[in-house]
Formats: C-alpha cells, sequence, structure tokens
C-alpha cells in the first residue's frame, strides 16, 4: 500500500515542501533523496532496496562509460541488467506460464511481487547510462544527484519517464517561488480531480461491467463500458501526470508533458504522439532510431515499428492481451502509412479521420482492459451485434456516471485552450487565472469529500 490519500495531502507532502524550501541546495538534494525513499519505502519496505541498487550499479557503470570498446561492453552489461531486474520482476511469472501451454510442460510459478513503478525507473535508468555514452549527458560525480533524478517521488511511481538532461541543471540549481507553488498547487489539484471526480466515478461502472458474464451483456452496455474506460484510463494517467507536473513545480522542478488531448487525434499515429508522450519518445529514441528507423529500406522499417509495439504493448502487462494490443496499433501505423489518410481526407474530412481514429483507439482498449481474448472478443461482438434492451443493466447508469461521463468528454477536448487563445488584453488574461484558483479550491473540496469515504483507488498505471 502506499500512502493514503489524507496522509500524503496533510501530512507528507506539506512537511516535506515546507522543510525543503528553507534548505540550501546540496542539503535539499539529499532531504528530497531520503523523503524519496520514505515514501516508497512506506509502500514498498523491501523494493526500496531494488530501487537503491539499481540506482547504484547505474551510477557506477556511468562513471566509467566512454566511446570505447570497452565502453560499449558496458553498456551492454548495464542495459542488461536492467532489463533482467525488470524481467524478473513483471516477467518471469508470465514466461514460465507461457511455457506451461506447451504439452508435458508444467513449471511451478514463482509468484514474484511486482515492484510499484520499476517500469518506470529502469527505463530512466537506461536512458540516463546510453545519454551518458552518447555523450549527451556527462556522468554525475554524485550519487545524490542520480538517486535523486531516479526516484524523486513526484514520477516515481507512474512516471512520465524523465531525462536526465531535461533535469540536470534543474538538479544543480533551481528556484522555488511563489508564483510557481502556486502554479504547481494548482496543476496538482487539477490532476486529484481528474483521478478522484472523474476516473474514479467512471470505474465503479467499467469495473462492475467487466465483472458480469460476458453472455448477459448488450449491445449499449458494451457500447457505454468501451467508451467509459477510454475515458477512465485517460483521467486516472493524465492526472497522475497533472500531479506529478504539478508537484515538480513545487520543488523547482519542470517536468515536459505526458499528453496532449489524444482523443482529438485524426490518425493513430498522431494519438501516439499525444499519448504517454514520454513512453513514445522513449521508444522512438532508444528502441527505434538504434534499430535503424526508417533508414535502412522498407521492410526494415517495418520491423522496426512492428518491434517497438510489441514492446510497447508488453512494456504494459505482463500478458498477452497486452502485446495484440500493442501489435494492433503498429499494424494500423503501417496500413496508414500506404494510405496516408490525412492526404486522402484533406482538412473538410479531417472529422471523419477523428471518429475513425476515436473508434479504432476504443475498440483496441476493450483488449486492453479485458481479462481474456475471449471476453474482449464476446464485448466487441455485443457492440456490433448485440441485444439493444439496456433494462437489466440500467442501475449501472447512475447520475453520478453520467456527470463524469459528461465532464470527462468536455474535458477530453481543447476548450480552455482555445477560450485562452481568444482572449484579448492582461486585465481579461488575469481574471481567467484568478477565476481558475477560486475553481480549483472548489475542487479541492470535492475531492476531500470524496475521499473522507475511505475507499482506495490505486492508479492504473501502478501495476505497470
Amino acid at each position: 500500500m502506499v500512502f493514503s490519500s489524507a496522509i500524503f495531502l496533510f501530512v507528507f507532502l506539506p512537511v516535506v515542501w515546507l522543510i525543503n524550501r528553507f534548505l540550501p541546495r546540496s542539503i535539499s538534494n539529499i532531504f528530497l533523496c531520503l523523503a524519496s525513499l520514505f515514501f516508497y519505502a512506506w509502500g514498498e519496505p523491501v523494493f526500496v532496496l531494488i530501487l537503491i541498487a539499481v540506482v547504484l550499479i547505474n551510477y557506477l557503470i556511468a562513471l566509467k562509460l566512454k566511446r570505447t570498446k570497452i565502453g560499449k561492453a558496458l553498456l551492454i552489461l548495464g542495459i542488461s541488467l536492467n532489463l533482467s531486474t525488470l524481467f524478473f520482476f513483471k516477467y518471469i511469472d508470465f514466461t514460465l506460464e507461457t511455457l506451461n501451454l506447451i504439452p508435458g510442460v508444467d513449471i511451478s510459478l514463482l509468484n514474484v511481487l511486482l515492484p510499484i513503478g520499476i517500469s518506470f525507473f529502469i527505463f530512466q535508468a537506461i536512458s540516463y547510462l546510453v545519454d551518458v555514452y552518447r555523450e549527451i549527458n556527462t556522468p554525475q560525480k554524485s550519487f545524490v544527484k542520480v538517486l535523486l533524478y531516479i526516484s524523486f517521488f513526484p514520477q516515481l511511481m507512474a512516471g512520465p519517464i524523465v531525462y536526465y538532461h531535461d533535469i540536470s541543471q534543474q538538479i544543480e540549481d533551481r528556484q522555488v517561488t511563489t508564483e510557481a507553488t502556486a502554479h504547481g498547487i494548482r496543476r496538482f489539484i487539477i490532476g486529484l480531480s481528474k483521478k478522484v471526480l472523474i476516473a474514479n466515478t467512471l470505474a465503479v461502472a467499467v469495473d462492475a461491467i467487466y465483472a458480469l458474464d460476458v453472455n448477459i451483456l448488450n449491445m449499449p452496455i458494451s457500447w457505454i463500458a468501451a467508451f467509459a474506460y477510454i475515458l477512465q484510463l485517460y483521467y486516472d494517467f493524465s492526472g497522475y501526470s497533472d500531479m506529478a507536473l504539478g508537484l515538480a513545480q513545487m520543488f523547482g522542478f519542470r517536468f515536459k508533458e505526458n499528453f496532449n488531448y489524444p482523443y482529438i487525434a485524426s490518425t493513430v499515429q498522431e494519438f501516439w504522439r499525444r499519448w504517454h508522450i514520454s513512453l513514445t519518445g522513449w521508444f522512438r529514441e532508444y528502441v527505434y532510431i538504434p534499430l535503424g528507423g526508417n533508414r535502412k529500406g522498407e521492410i526494415r522499417t517495418i520491423i522496426n515499428k512492428v518491434t517497438v509495439f510489441f514492446l510497447t504493448g508488453l512494456w504494459h502487462g505482463a500478458a498477452w492481451t497486452f502485446v495484440v494490443w500493442g501489435l494492433i496499433h503498429g499494424a494500423i501505423l503501417l496500413l496508414e502509412q500506404v494510405i496516408k489518410p490525412t492526404k486522402l481526407l484533406g482538412k473538410r474530412m479531417k472529422w471523419v479521420g477523428n471518429v475513425y481514429t476515436l473508434l479504432a483507439v476504443t475498440f483496441a482498449f476493450v483488449l486492453f482492459r479485458s481479462e481474456s481474448f475471449s471476453q474482449a472478443l464476446i464485448i466487441l461482438g455485443n457492440m456490433m451485434t448485440g441485444s439493444l434492451d439496456i433494462g437489466a443493466h440500467a442501475y449501472l447508469i447512475t447520475p453520478m456516471f453520467i456527470t463524469a461521463f459528461c465532464l470527462g468528454i468536455v474535458g477530453a477536448m481543447p476548450w480552455i485552450h482555445v477560450i485562452k487563445n481568444r482572449m484579448n488584453g492582461e486585465v481579461m488574461s488575469k481574471t481567467l487565472s484568478v477565476a481558475s484558483y477560486a475553481v480549483v479550491f472548489v475542487l479541492l473540496i470535492l475531492c476531500m469529500l470524496s475521499l473522507s469515504s475511505g475507499t482506495h483507488n490505486p492508479f492504473i498505471y501502478f501495476r505497470f
């Protein structure tokens, strides 16, 4: 168990922020490391040792990395150690289960527990090593600074994946201003509201529908579950990212955005430029380009893209449903490369691309959410040919669900940016800013009321 929301909001966060506010930079880095390790150890008392060991090994290897044959061997060793750690904790039982499908094979599972956030901090460690080898970064001589980079608590559990060169200067020298703190608090509350008020509300209906016997599902409830889940997943994960960016800003750090309204994309390729941006960038930078990208012919490009999306699916979970989900996206991207839907449709028919992309993503996410292929296929079948009678499941469509669903649709569109771009004058801009703080104050009260129920809804990406 990670911190309860109340302990985090009212004890850990304000105490850590207040103490850090008055510390000199050298001591601040040490303090934030200790606070981050304490935060992680609260829910993972044993696995915090794994986190420290991963950081220590990568720190030591990076000190010796140079663009030589020995340096390349050390880089391969470091990446292998990182991936081996990830494989053991996340994929060993999945591998054994797959082998057990072979007739005559019966291997006992190890039932290895998954450390929270391991996919994120392992990927950050790999990026650090590779960038040092590429001489994008110089190896950091301070273990504390590398530890802070990888274990910083706002993004430790579920990203975004941060590159060392993006925050190295901020680790050395950062300013914590009143204005930045206020903006960070506002961003944090917006993220909290996304999770608590929208994602958690939608999750009640989604979980109930996916727990039903698939044989009694019908067309309307299957479509509702599919659309509600894509909103739940978006608000759950983008909510965490907003909280991470807001918290980082409160401590003087600036992280890059991780989402950019992905559901307004007009192609699946554009969707991946807007969805989980840090993961997409990581696979492009450290897998696709090293494999040759699109520089070694058409066949090699296809193989590279399929490989990336195979790994993207596998990264999300140790199950073949995730792998196939990734391959579906890869196949659609390859198809788009041939058809070129943007040129085919033109600007006037762009809405067709928006609808097609939303449907493609929604259908694929049914597989992402399902516990098995059979469940996914039956739900997808019901979406096409199921009964139209919703009566037996009408109890799931509560006023709270409808409200969260409608707010989710509105919030997934860039209305705020459109309004800000059309506003002229400093006075109007300040008015909007003041109004936004009033709104987030109300949202915080609503979140507190919701959290007071005591229900625990972990972030979906904690399990990845």
